[in-house]
C-alpha cells in the first residue's frame, strides 16, 4: 500500500483527492499539506480521509517514509516541494505547469535522475478516449504527413480571477493564460506531432487590468518537416470552446473529433473522399476506449510505473518539452524576435528571475485576496466529446 500526501489544499487538490480514492487497494491518502488549516481541514472532511494528518509545513513528511507525494501549490513553488521530496525518496507528480522556469524544471530533471524517482507532471487531458483515440489515428500515418496544426485553448475568465494572491504575476505564477491555460493543449501538440523548430508570437492583456501577464497570445510555428502551425491561448474567449486540429496532406482530423478526406476533381477543386474518412473512422472506433479518466488516469499511470516498473506517459522532460515552447513564446511575445529551438542555460529567459527582468509587464496588481469562497473549477472538459 504506497503512502500519499497532497500538497497544497487548493482548488485542483480535491480532483487528485478523487483520483487516488479510486484506487483504494493500492494506495492511501495519509497527509494533506496546506498553509491555511482550515482548507486541509475542509478536504479531509470533504472526502473522508479517515486517519489522515493536516499539516502546515511540507518538511514534516520528510522523514516519514511517503511513497507519493502530488504537488498542488502554486507554480513558484513547484521545484523545491518536487526536489526536497524525491530527495527524501518519494516520486512525484506535480501540477502544471512542471515550474515557473526552465532552470527549475532542469533542476528537477537532475534531482530525479540522481535521486531515481520518478517525476510525472499532469497533463490529464492525455488520458481520455478522444484524446488517446486522436493520437492512435495519427501515429497510424492514414492522414498522411502532417502540414498544419491548429491549437485553439479558449478559456474565459473574469477580472476577479486574478485578485487571488499569487496569480497575474511573473514571480509567482510565472506567466498567464499561455502557461496556466493553454499547457494542456500545448502538451497535447507536441506528444502528437513533436516540437518545432522555431516560433514568432504576439501577446497582450485585454481585459485583466490586475494582472501582470497576458490574457491571449498567438504564435506561428514552424516544424522540422515543413508544416506550420498556430497556437492561441485566451481568457477573453466566452463559450470557452478548445481544439486541436492535424491537417495532413490525405485528411484532417482531430479533437473534439472530427474527420474530413479530400480528393481532386479534374480541376483541382475538393471532393469527399469517402473511403478514406471511413477507413480513418474505423481505425477510431476499433481502437479501445480509456478506463479511467482525466487524473484518475494519470494516477494510475504513475502507480503502474512505481509498482511495476512500466514507463510514465508523462515525465518530467515532457514536461520540461511544453515549458521550453511556452518561455519561447514569452521570449518572442516580449521582444519582437523569432525564437528557434532549443533555447540554452544562457538565454535571458531561462530563469525565473530573467522572465520577471524581461518579459512584458502589463499591468500592477494592486488587489490580493487569499483564497475564495467559490472553489470550483473546469478543466477543459470540451475536448471530450
Amino acid at each position: 500500500m504506497l503512502k500519499v500526501a497532497i500538497i497544497g489544499a487548493g482548488a485542483i487538490s480535491g480532483t487528485h483527492i478523487s483520483a487516488y480514492l479510486e484506487f483504494p487497494e493500492r494506495c492511501q491518502i495519509v497527509a494533506v499539506v496546506d498553509l491555511y488549516v482550515d482548507k486541509a481541514q475542509k478536504r479531509m472532511n470533504e472526502y473522508g480521509l479517515e486517519g489522515a494528518q493536516v499539516i502546515t509545513d511540507y518538511t514534516e513528511l520528510l522523514t516519514q517514509n511517503i511513497d507519493l507525494v502530488s504537488v498542488c501549490t502554486p507554480p513558484y513553488t513547484h521545484a523545491s516541494i518536487a526536489c526536497d521530496f524525491m530527495q527524501a525518496g518519494a516520486h512525484v507528480l506535480v501540477e502544471k505547469p512542471m515550474a515557473s522556469s526552465l532552470e527549475e524544471a532542469d533542476l528537477m530533471l537532475k534531482v530525479a535522475q540522481e535521486s531515481g524517482r520518478l517525476l510525472s507532471v499532469v497533463a490529464q487531458n492525455r488520458f481520455t478516449t478522444p484524446m488517446m483515440k486522436l493520437k492512435g489515428v495519427l501515429d497510424s500515418k492514414q492522414v498522411g504527413p502532417i502540414v498544419h496544426v491548429q491549437v485553439d485553448s479558449f478559456w474565459w475568465r473574469g477580472h476577479n480571477y486574478y485578485d487571488l494572491w499569487w496569480r497575474g504575476t511573473w514571480e509567482k505564477e510565472g506567466g498567464g493564460c499561455t502557461l496556466n491555460h493553454a499547457v494542456h493543449h500545448i502538451d497535447a501538440m507536441l506528444w502528437m506531432m513533436g516540437p518545432p523548430v522555431e516560433l514568432q508570437a504576439m501577446m497582450a492583456n485585454t481585459a485583466h487590468d490586475n494582472a501582470e501577464v497576458e490574457d491571449i497570445s498567438m504564435a506561428m510555428l514552424r516544424f522540422q518537416e515543413g508544416a506550420l502551425g498556430m497556437i492561441t491561448s485566451s481568457v477573453v474567449h466566452h463559450g470557452e470552446e478548445q481544439q486541436l486540429i492535424f491537417q495532413g496532406k490525405e485528411a484532417r482530423v482531430s479533437a473534439p473529433w472530427k474527420v474530413v478526406a479530400s480528393t481532386a476533381r479534374s480541376n483541382g477543386f475538393p471532393e469527399s473522399n469517402r473511403e478514406l474518412e471511413q477507413q480513418i473512422q474505423k481505425l477510431a472506433d476499433e481502437l479501445p476506449d480509456v478506463i479511467h479518466v482525466g487524473h484518475a488516469g494519470q494516477v494510475e499511470n504513475v502507480l503502474n510505473a512505481i509498482e511495476t516498473g512500466s514507463p510514465l506517459l508523462v515525465d518530467g522532460q515532457s514536461g520540461r518539452n511544453t515549458l521550453e515552447l511556452i518561455v519561447g513564446i514569452y521570449k518572442s511575445a516580449s521582444t519582437g524576435e523569432k525564437i528557434t529551438f532549443p533555447m540554452r542555460d544562457n538565454d535571458e529567459f531561462y530563469t525565473r528571475q530573467g522572465i520577471m527582468q524581461h518579459a512584458v509587464h502589463f499591468y500592477e496588481k494592486k488587489t490580493t485576496v487569499e483564497n475564495f469562497e467559490d472553489s470550483s473549477i473546469t478543466l477543459g472538459s470540451k475536448l471530450d466529446s
